[in-house]
C-alpha cells in the first residue's frame, strides 16, 4: 500500500480570527472544520462551508474541541489559565500565539505556513504586508506627524497593542501613551492628542463616539476641536494578521486625510458635535 507523503494538520480549528485569516490567505482554508463566530466577521467566506462554532481562546471548552476530532488547533492571545487548560484536555495538538510586534505576527505567519508545507506561499504574504506599510511610511514620511491615542477598550480604557503602535507611525502619526497598557480619560486629555481612534473588541465600528465626548469630556481636546475623532472597525486593528493592512490605510487617511482617500472601516464623529 503507498502511504502519503502529506503530512500536515487535515482537521483544523481555529479559536481566534488571526489564525482563520492566515490560513484563508496560503490558501489552506479547506483544512478548516471548526471555527468562532467571530472569525466570518474577518473571513466572510467561511460562512458558506458547513463548520462547527466553538468557543475561541477566552472561553474554551475541550467537549466542543474534542468532538470535531481535530489534528490541530491554533489558538492566540488573550487566554485564560482554565481556557488553556480546556485546549490542552481535548488532546489535539495545540499551536498558541502570543504576538506583540508586526515582527511576531510575520513570525506567526511563517509558522502556519511552514505546518501546511506552505512557506513560499506564507513569504509572499509577509512580503506583501510589508511592502504596503513600507510604501504608506514613504508617503507619510517627509510630513508633519500629528499625535494619535488609539485605544482597544473603553472601559476601563486601554491603549491599542505595540503592533497598532508602529502601524500609527507607518501611517505618519506619533503615537501618545503606552501602548496595551491602561489609562485614564485625563491623561489622555493632558496629552492633547490631534487625533483620537477608538477601535474596541468586538465592538466593530459601532463604538458610541459622541457619547464617549461628553462622558470623557474631551472636548477641549484639538482632536475634539477638528472633528478629528475616529472609530476604526475592531477587526482591522485587532486581528493580528493580514487584515491590519485595512486597519493600516484606515489609519492613513485618518492621520492624513488630505493625502489618502477614505477607507472601508473608517468612521468620523458626526460634524457638529
Amino acid at each position: 500500500m503507498r502511504m502519503s507523503s502529506d503530512h500536515t494538520p487535515r482537521r483544523v480549528v481555529s479559536l481566534q480570527p488571526s489564525a482563520t485569516v492566515i490560513l484563508a490567505a496560503i490558501g489552506k482554508l479547506d483544512r478548516l472544520v471548526a471555527s468562532t463566530k467571530y472569525c466570518t466577521d474577518v473571513c466572510p467566506e467561511i460562512e458558506d462551508r458547513r463548520m462547527k462554532i466553538v468557543s475561541d481562546s477566552w472561553t474554551a471548552n475541550a467537549r466542543q474541541i474534542a468532538d470535531t476530532k481535530p489534528d490541530l488547533v491554533i489558538a492566540a492571545v488573550p487566554y485564560q489559565e482554565k481556557a488553556v487548560a480546556e485546549i490542552l484536555k481535548s488532546g489535539a495538538r495545540f499551536l498558541g500565539l502570543a504576538p506583540r510586534k508586526l515582527s511576531d505576527i510575520y513570525t506567526d505567519i511563517a509558522t502556519i505556513s511552514g505546518i501546511f508545507a506552505a512557506a513560499d506561499r506564507g513569504k509572499q504574504v509577509i512580503a506583501e504586508m510589508q511592502r504596503e506599510i513600507a510604501a504608506i511610511r514613504e508617503q507619510t514620511r517627509h510630513k508633519h506627524h500629528p499625535r494619535v491615542f488609539c485605544e482597544e477598550w473603553g472601559k476601563p480604557i486601554i491603549a491599542s497593542q505595540p503592533w497598532v503602535a508602529e502601524l500609527v507611525e507607518a501611517a505618519g502619526g506619533e503615537f501618545i501613551g503606552t501602548s496595551g497598557a491602561q489609562t485614564s480619560a485625563q491623561t489622555v486629555m493632558s496629552e492633547n492628542p490631534d487625533v483620537l481612534v477608538a477601535a474596541w473588541c468586538g465592538a466593530g465600528d459601532r463604538v458610541p463616539l459622541e457619547k464617549l465626548l461628553r462622558d470623557r469630556r474631551w472636548s477641549a481636546t484639538d482632536a475634539a476641536k477638528q472633528g478629528r475623532f475616529y472609530c476604526i472597525r475592531d477587526e482591522f486593528l485587532n486581528t493580528p494578521a493580514p487584515t491590519l493592512i485595512h486597519g493600516l490605510r484606515a489609519l492613513a487617511a485618518a492621520i492624513h486625510p488630505q493625502d489618502f482617500p477614505q477607507a472601508p472601516g473608517l468612521r468620523c464623529i458626526t460634524k457638529g458635535t
